[in-house]
């Protein structure tokens, strides 16, 4: 009888353990998201303490926790901390989730952003590739998470400057978060908006002012969006006025401003 009521009180401090860091995650989540770093790290911290003691340093839930803090530190530019914490989420879910489940894609993508934002793009891009053939089998090819991840891969070759490949993947990308997710949705905001500025790079004017004004009216009608309203007006402006150039340069000169206006 002893031993099983002792057995019952560790379940039940197990379950409230769970909840108690569960609570502390979602918190430190909406700080982040918040952008206010310090108190997400606290409670970020709080739930990974729990994890470790009540679940392991090699469960999944632990595994998320890593990750989260990783992100965080990530997102801070403090890729010292980063880095050892992604690396061991990775660990973790390869060894006990296995090698095709989607978060140990989610693993392999954020640890490849990490290494592109550390400017190791030979990494990055072995891990990118690795995330999206995982995703591509488990999720499909044209679920949310996999056009995050042609949305991934085609920055990293726009920061590589191998620009014929970036083009399809932005396309491919944008093309499932429009028909998964609508227009109005931030997935999609991102695929108008990243298309807009390689278009506006590249100096492709009437494309670039078509996806800029898509990203601008589908920021406008969300709630919450990280992507800058105040940029991509610039951003606009500065495409109309190289149009309003293009029309008064002398024939001989066309596609100064505008390659695709001449």
């Amino acid at each position: 009888m002893q031993e099983e009521s002792l057995a019952i009180r560790k379940l039940l401090y197990v379950e409230k353990s769970e909840l108690i860091s569960k609570s502390y995650w979602l918190l430190g989540v909406v700080y982040r998201v918040k952008g206010e770093y310090v108190k997400a790290e606290i409670f970020y911290k709080k739930a990974l303490k729990i994890r470790e003691e009540v679940l392991g340093k090699n469960h999944p839930d632990t595994a998320t926790s890593y990750n989260d803090l990783a992100l965080l530190y990530h997102s801070q530019e403090d890729y010292i901390r980063a880095e050892p914490l992604a690396v061991k989420a990775l660990r973790i879910r390869k060894e006990i989730l296995g090698e095709n489940h989607f978060d140990t894609a989610t693993s392999y993508n954020n640890l490849a952003g990490l290494y592109e934002s550390k400017g190791e793009y030979a990494k990055s891009e072995i891990l990118y590739e690795k995330a999206l053939k995982i995703r591509e089998e488990v999720l499909g090819e044209s679920h949310p998470n996999t056009a995050s991840s042609y949305n991934n891969l085609a920055l990293l070759f726009e920061s590589k400057g191998e620009y014929t490949k970036v083009e399809p993947l932005y396309k491919k990308a944008l093309e499932i978060f429009e028909d998964i997710l609508g227009e109005k949705h931030p997935n999609t905001a991102t695929g108008y908006r990243n298309l807009g500025l390689f278009y506006k790079d590249r100096k492709e004017c009437t494309k670039a002012k078509e996806y800029l004004e898509k990203a601008i009216d589908s920021v406008e009608e969300l709630e919450y969006s990280d992507i800058s309203l105040i940029d991509l007006r610039r951003a606009l402006r500065d495409v109309e006025k190289s149009m309003a150039k293009e029309k008064k340069v002398k024939f001989n000169k066309k596609g100064k401003f505008c390659k695709d206006d001449g």
